[in-house]
């Protein structure tokens, strides 16, 4: 069973940067980001492809953040740029064992294994 290990959360200004980090304990697949605010369903954010070849966003994050991975390092990133303090949330990373290129699913159930979760707070 994989260990997905969520990093890089913190206290940021509106406007500034944050860089999530997700270190998984074996190789990985379909990789997802999601976030839930307090009093809010959790939300897709972003998922990326095994390869890295295919890539998907929310709407509310488009251009401003960017995943990526680096499967050397059994790892994947989140880089946040213009933070709102809307971004306020815990960060989840979670996987599923497809290696379909373009399976990159936005429902949380389609995701096996998730990690614990890092705060991030956009202060205005």
């Amino acid at each position: 069973q994989v260990q997905l290990v969520e990093s890089g959360g913190g206290l940021v200004q509106a406007g500034g940067s944050l860089r999530l980090s997700c270190a998984a304990s074996e190789r990985t697949f379909t990789m997802g980001w999601f976030r839930q605010a307090p009093g809010k369903e959790r939300e897709f954010v972003t998922a990326i492809s095994w390869n890295g070849g295919s890539t998907d966003y929310a709407d509310s994050v488009k251009g401003r953040f960017t995943i990526s991975r680096d499967n050397a390092k059994d790892t994947v990133y989140l880089q946040m740029n213009s933070l709102k303090p809307e971004d306020t949330a815990v960060y989840y990373c979670a996987t599923v064992y497809s290696s379909g290129t373009y399976y990159l699913p936005r429902l949380g159930s389609a995701y096996e294994y998730w990690g614990q979760g890092t705060q991030v707070t956009v202060s205005s």
